[in-house]
């Protein structure tokens, strides 16, 4: 017996009854199992924290872009029709080519939300900590194409985003004319001046309407009564934020492509690394079976 294991339930008793005390290995085979916090842990190491931030900075962007360029587009008909543009028919086209534009942004916001997801999931199940987790990891022809497929595809909306968020600095650019020069006229040197008349804005020089639309121009107190109103301020600030929303999706869409050419690597060296340890395998197991029929011919000899 062990004295060191057991001690008295009942020292009084007749009957000897022990039970049995902890040693130092049991304590360590307790302290060793994994808690709650080792899980979470655990857990929250097999999060791609890349991909998530990512997947935030693309679905903000698409948004900010989304969202206030549709309202600026509205706000933007509003005040050519109402000061630039009295007749219907002159921005006729215009309005069409903007309503075209609003349905586009709802089939881009659809579209990006759902791709987003796809490559949240495609960091999922490709960064290493999840392998870890999940035991074996195998890689298949299949899955490395698809790897390549959307860094490819990342790569050619990122390059389309850019040119989005060119042309997202257009309306902007138009925006910031009409509001500097509203500034001049209202300034000391030229307010209350008879100058002030002379200072105008003419819509029609950047294409949006054609050159027979009437009025067209607008100048003096009539220009500073338009950058009074709430649809300038209002659609001017929108497109503002629409463009810095393209921005931050152009940056989500590099920083993508940096994670999927990443994981694309890692996929091919896993897929050698593979190949490698079932030739291995395969070796081994082949020299097992080459050990163990010598014994049994030694075995016979004898």
């Amino acid at each position: 017996m062990e004295i060191g294991r057991y001690h008295w339930m009942y020292p009084g008793s007749k009957n000897h009854q022990y039970r049995p005390v902890p040693t130092l290995g049991d304590r360590a085979s307790l302290l060793s199992s994994p808690g709650c916090f080792e899980c979470c842990i655990k857990c929250l190491g097999g999060v791609p924290y890349a991909s998530l931030v990512a997947t935030i900075l693309c679905f903000s962007g698409v948004a900010l872009f989304c969202g206030c360029g549709h309202v600026a587009l509205a706000g933007t008909v509003a005040i050519l029709e109402q000061h630039f543009s009295t007749n219907t028919s002159d921005h006729a086209l215009l309005s069409e080519v903007i309503q075209l534009m609003q349905y586009v942004i709802y089939g881009i916001a659809s579209f990006f939300f759902l791709y987003g997801i796809i490559l949240l999931a495609e960091g999922f199940y490709t960064t290493s900590a999840v392998k870890e987790l999940h035991g074996e990891f195998k890689t298949t022809a299949c899955g490395r194409c698809i790897s390549g497929m959307f860094v490819f595809l990342t790569y050619v909306l990122g390059v389309a985003w850019l040119g989005v968020f060119g042309f997202s600095a257009v309306p902007v650019f138009m925006f910031y004319n009409i509001w500097s020069t509203c500034e001049v006229i209202k300034s000391p040197q030229t307010n209350g001046t008879a100058g002030v008349e002379q200072i105008c804005v003419d819509i029609r020089q950047y294409g949006i309407i054609p050159w027979n639309a009437f009025p067209g121009r607008i100048c003096g107190s009539a220009l500073e009564n338009i950058c009074n109103t709430s649809e300038f301020y209002m659609s001017y600030h929108l497109f503002i934020v629409a463009c810095a929303g393209a921005g931050a999706t152009v940056i989500a869409l590099i920083h993508f492509l940096m994670i999927l050419s990443s994981n694309w690597a890692y996929l091919k060296d896993a897929s050698k690394m593979q190949a490698y340890q079932d030739i291995k395998a395969k070796e081994e197991q082949e020299l097992q079976d080459i050990q163990s029929r010598s014994k049994e011919q030694l075995n016979s000899y004898t």
